[in-house]
């Protein structure tokens, strides 16, 4: 087996022995203390199994493998010691989730059977997850594509939203990042509902009027509903349906933590946005956000400030011809036909289907060139 597992133990003997007795089996490494196993774990990871003893000077295994619980969940724990202490049994299955539990002396036959039943439980939790996030992921990326087809401009935003979104979870600590990026991706989704004449006066800054301004802002409603129907999004589903939301809004409050952070971040991410695409700067934009802090999270604010140089913003600015247009290339502006009829939004990246779609405008009615791409 290829997965790797970690023992830690302060007894050397039985670290020599494991390694001598199960080479060739396994990939093996060993730790003396629960201190040294974190350190393997952090710089030799990821691991598919931990065996850790229960009493251990410094840190004991019920301390460690509740930290690698929160550190390493995918990781599966086993507990190993010489003592019959139920207590501590119970603690550890308490606290860091054990999935087997086993005794010293243990045989070495005993030993193998629960290393790979371990193994097996790891790449089992491991596929599927990653069968869920592939899945999930392109089917959300397909929804917005398409999306973004029958509007560019409405909808191509949430290509920027995602990576801002994304960096700012990132900057505040917060796991998992996909949860933030897929909300910001979608965010805009219930636009679907809006009539178009609203979302053109939204992005041009003009004034709507009571009735215009009731319908706009159900769309977080209506994009929480449709995202609510696909499986393991209902705190994505939670986050847009907050995004129109002041910060401490008591509407809030019945919300899960993740759900009201996520929709404060996507609130002054899709704001920023709005400033910087009518041309303001970053430290105007910024300054504004400030002025509003009875509307956003100061933390979010502070957090975005850091933000000056975006990955888009960094990349150089080419001036090309459709023929040396590639996927990978990020729109730099709104592409459009010759007559300025909007194909494919600014912040939108080129993949292969966008590519075909630009093609078949490019034979029948013509595409404004150049274009201006990030890449």
């Amino acid at each position: 087996m290829s997965e790797k597992i970690l023992f830690v133990d302060d007894d050397s003997d039985l670290l020599d022995a494991m390694r001598r007795n199960l080479r060739g089996q396994f990939e093996l490494a060993t730790a003396g203390g629960g201190r040294q196993g974190l350190r393997v774990l952090e710089e030799q990871g990821p691991f598919a199994v931990v065996v850790s003893d229960l009493q251990m000077p410094e840190m004991d295994g019920v301390e460690f493998l509740a930290r690698v619980k929160q550190l390493y969940p995918d990781t599966v724990r086993l507990m190993l010691t010489g003592k019959a202490n139920i207590t501590g049994a119970i603690d550890a299955v308490n606290r860091g989730q054990i999935f087997q539990f086993l005794t010293k002396p243990c045989s070495l036959n005993a030993m193998t059977a629960s290393l790979t039943q371990a193994v097996r439980q790891y790449q089992l939790v491991t596929a599927e997850r990653e069968l869920l996030n592939t899945t999930l992921k392109g089917s959300i990326l397909m929804l917005v594509e398409l999306l973004s087809h029958a509007d560019a401009q409405a909808f191509s935003s949430g290509y920027r939203i995602k990576g801002l979104v994304s960096r700012l979870a990132g900057d505040l600590g917060l796991s998992p990042l996909w949860l933030y990026e897929v909300a910001g991706l979608v965010s805009q989704v219930g636009c679907v509902a809006i009539p178009r004449d609203i979302l053109a006066k939204v992005r041009n800054g003009q004034p709507l009027t009571p009735q215009e301004a009731g319908i706009y802002h159900g769309h977080p409603t209506i994009g929480a509903q449709l995202i609510r129907r696909i499986p393991r999004l209902e705190q994505v589903a939670a986050i847009i349906a907050g995004q129109f939301r002041d910060h401490g809004d008591p509407a809030g409050t019945g919300e899960e933590g993740d759900a009201v952070i996520g929709a404060e971040i996507l609130r002054a991410a899709l704001e920023y946005d709005r400033l910087m695409t009518q041309g303001r700067t970053h430290e105007e934009a910024i300054s504004q956000l400030y002025r509003q802090q009875s509307r956003y999270n100061p933390k979010v604010v502070e957090a975005l400030s850091r933000q000056e140089e975006t990955p888009s913003r960094r990349r150089s600015i080419l001036s090309i011809t459709f023929s040396d247009l590639v996927p990978g290339m990020t729109a730099a502006e709104d592409i459009t036909t010759v007559d300025g009829t909007p194909i494919i939004g600014k912040g939108q990246e080129i993949t292969w289907p966008v590519l075909q779609e630009l093609q078949n405008y490019l034979k029948y009615m013509g595409i404004r060139e150049p274009i201006r791409v990030w890449a």
